[in-house]
């Protein structure tokens, strides 16, 4: 049967509109597939091996108290024996020093002001000379810089010029008592005590703890630092004064002081280490030993061990894989490490390690991937990623017949 003219002009216009319908389709699926960018792909994390650090073994003596930290590290390395304050001696002349530069500072080649020595001087000396306190020779009028003075208690230990040096700052012992406790409290010292200058009395005690901090603020002190670090000075009057210390030059040791009373021999210390070129700054101290030599053999078997308990470790190395991409077109690539990263670290530090990689669409060899946050203690490393191999585009016919993977 031949067809209407009403069916004829419907199927035409089933056609013309197929035809607008497939032209509009081609018109706007071709652009949006062959332009759309590529929806974004996400790095799946490799999990990172974390070096394991051999246990510190640090040997400390079995008198009195000891300790020993590193000055790049909060708290201590490692401490033994009593935990309460003991007698130190002429440690005592350090927060003396540090005391009177509070009140009357010094530029560290500055000689400082001259101090004239009378009465009082000659009477602290026949004091201490009755205690059996050492003592160096004074005379009335005699005149010394403030620096020369400084050699005389640091170098030294003479404890009448600690006296005289702690007089002439604040007038009256009571008033420098009285001025340490401040200063003491001021630096979170709480379980440090001084009742006078110069050591020789018992009651002047303090912690192991503490004294560490003692001696960082003492090398921190461009002027006691320099004074302890020298092996003696020209004092006019009194000569050529040497200093106690007899670690001083020998495994690094640069101070800080000796302390003695009776059989309770004692040595507040600080040392410079070179480990794989880092260097590393120790204080330590030791308090009630036998006699000197039996603890200066004691600091050097604890230096020594502090230095073995640090070990260079290669946190990172150049190319190690951190994170990898799997594209649905098929291509593949790493977030791999940009440079290698060695640490000296300390045999008890936590090392972790976490990784921030980029999402990618498109990416060239080379290009930023991202970031690894090496954490070790305190301290975190970044070091940037970046893809090892090219992500190229899908291309035309990935693109037609993947279209959910657009946009």
């Amino acid at each position: 049967m031949p067809l209407t003219q009403r069916q004829i002009f419907r199927r035409r216009r089933i056609v013309v509109f197929s035809a607008v319908g497939v032209a509009l389709a081609t018109a706007f699926y071709l652009p949006m597939t062959l332009l759309a960018p590529l929806s974004a792909v996400s790095a799946s994390v490799i999990t990172a091996s974390v070096p394991e650090l051999p246990q510190p073994e640090l040997e400390l003596p079995s008198y009195g108290a000891s300790a020993i930290a590193a000055i790049d590290r909060t708290g201590l390395l490692a401490q033994s024996g009593s935990a309460e304050p003991l007698p130190i001696a002429s440690i005592t002349k350090i927060i003396t020093a540090l005391v009177v530069l509070d009140a009357k500072p010094l530029a560290v080649d500055e000689a400082g002001p001259t101090i004239t020595f009378g009465e009082t001087d000659l009477d602290y000396y026949y004091t201490q000379q009755a205690q059996n306190g050492l003592v160096w020779p004074v005379s009335d009028g005699q005149e010394l810089s403030q620096r020369e003075v400084m050699n005389v208690v640091l170098l030294a230990s003479a404890n009448n010029y600690a006296q005289s040096l702690a007089h002439w700052a604040y007038g009256t012992d009571e008033a420098f008592v009285a001025a340490a406790a401040a200063w003491l409290s001021d630096h979170g010292l709480e379980n440090t005590t001084l009742t006078e200058a110069s050591g020789i009395q018992e009651s002047n005690r303090s912690t192991v703890e503490d004294l560490t901090k003692i001696a960082r603020l003492a090398i921190d002190d461009p002027v006691v630092a320099a004074i302890v670090a020298a092996p003696s000075a020209e004092v006019p009057g009194l000569g050529t004064v040497e200093n106690r210390n007899q670690l001083l030059g020998i495994d690094g040791v640069d101070g800080i002081k000796t302390g003695t009373l009776d059989d309770w021999a004692c040595l507040l210390f600080s040392t410079d280490v070179t480990i794989a070129g880092e260097v590393k700054t120790f204080v330590g101290v030791v308090l009630g030993g036998p006699d000197h030599p039996t603890v200066a053999a004691a600091i050097r078997t604890l230096i020594a061990d502090a230095t073995a308990g640090y070990t260079e470790v290669e946190l990172v190395s150049a190319g190690e894989e951190f994170a990898e991409y799997d594209t649905p077109w098929g291509d593949e690539a790493r977030a791999i490490a940009a440079d290698a990263v060695s640490r000296v670290v300390w045999g008890t530090d936590e090392i972790s390690v976490t990784v921030d990689a980029d999402p990618v669409r498109l990416a060239n060899q080379g290009t930023d991937a991202g970031v690894v946050h090496v954490r070790i203690g305190t301290e975190t490393i970044d070091v940037p990623l970046q893809f090892s191999d090219e992500i190229d585009d899908p291309g035309l016919w990935w693109r037609l017949t993947n279209p959910q993977s657009l946009f």
